[in-house]
């Protein structure tokens, strides 16, 4: 709070283009350094990005200018990075999972809190317009006391366009871990904790194969459910029911559906920041699309570090490590449930993160100082 939150990332992979354009954005983030296994990747960023210095891994670490650590690598890397990060005294933020199991998430947040550092974790989606301003919706009571949810998200595979899809079929991967955060912490955000999970999965073919990029044509082993169904119980007692595919085609229903005593919410696509909230009303004729009421606007991948940037010390952030946990063990609980085919128990609990007042983090261009960029 009171000066920019100096950032440096680990992993220079695909996604890190959305986090660098919202980046040049902030008053309240800067971006100082960039490392990656492969140095030219690292260098390549630094040299498209003014004032960011390219450096090995072990230096970002070490580097005093440094204050919070961006982890955009593999899942399956996300806590042994972190750990790291927080051994040299910084805070962390990493994309989604917190963690590929909830036992390596636990050290992450042990860690921190021994260290006083921070950890925060994506998806910051439920932050934009889209999600916010559902759960203003719920909690002014346009639909009454919450009865029940539906999520859903089906694809036939990442496959068909990523050109090295080979991690989205191996333990830590699959349509739940992929994409379950965004709609697992949207339901959390909108519907509060939840406590209790039965699950059921299954996959459709013990391979699949590569269908762009230099390995196209090229079969990969497939190691995980790729079809998965849970029914969780908020600690509300409203009942959300999640499908997450990689081997259905399409579906024509809403991303999230919440269903109250006085009326329904159709909510916008979790993996997006914004989009329409539309209220059917008991006793309406239609559906009614409701004002933008709440959320950052014009929003992206990377406000969750912004708005860490501006929460009070000692508070947990909105995107914070331990509504990321929570996530991660409802979703691991969904899978065991899955394969014991017994209803399970979640141990942890998270706080509901306070509502996002409608506002932007982005001066108008015209009004920004420009920042000062260490070297």
């Amino acid at each position: 709070m009171g000066k920019p939150l100096n950032v440096g990332i680990i992993g220079c992979g695909k996604i890190i283009s959305q986090y660098l354009e919202n980046f040049r954005r902030f008053d309240d983030v800067n971006l100082v350094a960039v490392a990656d296994l492969d140095p030219a990747r690292a260098q390549a960023v630094a040299d498209g990005y003014d004032g960011v210095r390219a450096m090995p891994v072990e230096e970002l670490l070490s580097a005093g200018d440094v204050d919070l650590v961006l982890n955009l690598t593999i899942p399956a890397a996300h806590a042994e990075v972190a750990l790291k990060a927080i051994a040299a005294g910084k805070s962390v933020y990493g994309e989604k999972p917190l963690a590929a199991t909830t036992g390596q998430a636990r050290e992450v947040l042990d860690a921190a809190r021994k260290a006083g550092v921070v950890v925060g974790c994506a998806p910051d989606t439920v932050l934009g317009t889209g999600i916010q301003t559902a759960r203003k919706a719920i909690d002014d009571g346009l639909i009454g006391k919450p009865i029940a949810a539906t999520a859903t998200m089906v694809t036939p595979g990442h496959e068909r366009w990523h050109p090295d899809p080979d991690f989205y079929y191996q333990p830590g991967g699959g349509p739940l871990l992929d994409m379950g955060p965004y709609y697992v912490s949207a339901l959390v955000t909108l519907l509060g904790p939840v406590v209790s999970v039965l699950g059921a999965a299954s996959h459709t073919r013990p391979e699949r194969t590569i269908g762009s990029g230099p390995r196209e044509g090229q079969s990969v082993p497939v190691n995980i459910d790729t079809h998965v169904t849970g029914v969780l119980t908020h600690a509300s007692g409203a009942l959300s029911t999640l499908v997450m595919s990689f081997d259905a085609v399409k579906s024509k229903s809403p991303n999230i559906e919440i269903h109250g005593e006085l009326g329904s919410l159709a909510v916008p696509d979790p993996n997006h920041f914004d989009g329409d909230v539309e209220l059917f009303a008991l006793g309406a004729d239609e559906w009614e699309t409701l004002p933008v009421s709440a959320g950052y606007t014009d929003s992206g991948r990377g406000f969750g570090i912004a708005d860490l940037a501006r929460t009070p010390r000692g508070e947990e952030p909105r995107a914070g490590g331990a509504l990321a946990y929570h996530v991660l063990e409802v979703m691991e609980s969904v899978l065991e449930s899955a394969h014991s085919g017994n209803s399970v128990a979640i141990e942890s609990s998270a706080e509901r993160p306070a509502v996002v007042e409608l506002t932007s983090l982005v001066q108008p261009q015209e009004d920004r100082q420009p920042q000062e960029i260490s070297s």
